[in-house]
């Protein structure tokens, strides 16, 4: 019998995909999510996550958002966890949108916090009690104040705990001070996933479990290697990928996710960087910045192979920090 991410909420750690949604003239590129969604895992990734931020859910269309979920369960034939973004500000839509998703073969929800509208705590809790009770679905919560304008506190997170169906959350918020918190009055009781990439490697250091990564779209193989160091307590070398990274995470925060990383999959792998408006394409400007900043950083287009080797120095076999194989 296949294990469920439902039987074994333990599938829901290690590093994640939070996947763009290709476009070509205004339509769902089908054959370039399924071989984007393929690469990754073959990289090693741990799980597929459609129709979040970077999906651009807010512009896709109910029929849309179905078949993205569809291409990933397909491509994916079990061999990683799909966990489906399904969450929007009306408790009513999330529901439909989670029971779709099952519907399709999600092996868990992604389900942000109402945006919006900034419910009160008391609202949040509600709302999740409702979505938990119409799905067998494990719900991850995605805490994102910066999108959302709301914040979960740790009285609500108490109340949450008390829901079996929620499994984890995604804090995006990058303060990673707050993993070390949740973990010391909750302990495992939830998933903990960095879903801020330039803080994955201290989230991880303060006990997460692993990240939701945005920037994994173009450099899988990165990411995997940073899973496994954080994996392996090996600390000195995940700060040294988070260090080497720094020039990569800055050029994409210049503009709007996802499109800098539509354009990185342009330059890296010859996608399409075309986004739905209201976002628009990264300016030539940007796209010099991200470009140089992919270049600097090195690997391989496709990315298959990992990029880091191991070195040991010759004094009491200490370990140097990575080499960079390109």
């Amino acid at each position: 019998m296949t294990t469920t991410s439902k039987d074994d909420p333990s599938r829901l750690k290690g590093v994640m995909t939070a996947l763009v949604t290709p476009f070509q003239n205004g339509v769902i590129d089908c054959d370039a999510l399924a071989t984007l969604s393929e690469w990754h895992i073959q990289c090693g990734i741990d799980a597929l996550v459609p129709c979040g931020t970077t999906g651009e859910t807010p512009t896709l269309a109910w029929d849309e958002r179905l078949k993205i979920i569809r291409i990933c369960v397909r491509t994916s034939r079990g061999r990683v966890p799909v966990i489906a973004g399904t969450g929007t500000n009306s408790t009513e839509l999330t529901i439909a949108h989670t029971s779709a998703a099952q519907s399709c073969g999600a092996d868990a929800a992604l389900i942000v916090t109402p945006y919006y509208n900034r419910p009160s705590q008391e609202g949040i809790v509600r709302h999740f009690e409702a979505i938990a009770q119409s799905t067998n679905l494990p719900i991850i919560i995605y805490n994102v104040p910066s999108r959302t304008g709301v914040d979960l506190t740790m009285h609500t997170l108490d109340r949450l705990a008390q829901i079996p169906a929620i499994v984890g959350i995604k804090d995006a918020t990058g303060e990673v001070k707050r993993v070390e918190y949740i973990r010391t009055i909750f302990h495992d009781r939830f998933i903990l996933l960095s879903g801020h990439d330039e803080t994955a490697y201290a989230f991880n250091l303060l006990g997460g479990d692993g990240m939701i990564s945005v920037v994994a779209n173009v450099l899988p193989h990165v990411f995997v290697a940073l899973r496994d160091a954080c994996k392996a307590g090996d600390w000195a070398t995940a700060r040294y990928i988070q260090q080497r990274m720094q020039p990569v995470f800055k050029a994409f925060d210049l503009d709007t996710n996802p499109c800098p990383i539509k354009y990185a999959l342009k330059h890296r792998r010859g996608m399409s960087d075309e986004v739905r408006l209201p976002l628009v394409r990264v300016s030539v400007e940007t796209a010099g910045e991200i470009g140089s900043a992919l270049d600097h950083l090195g690997g391989t287009d496709d990315g298959a192979n990992a990029i880091f080797k191991q070195v040991e120095t010759t004094s009491d076999a200490q370990t140097a920090p990575l080499a960079w194989r390109v």
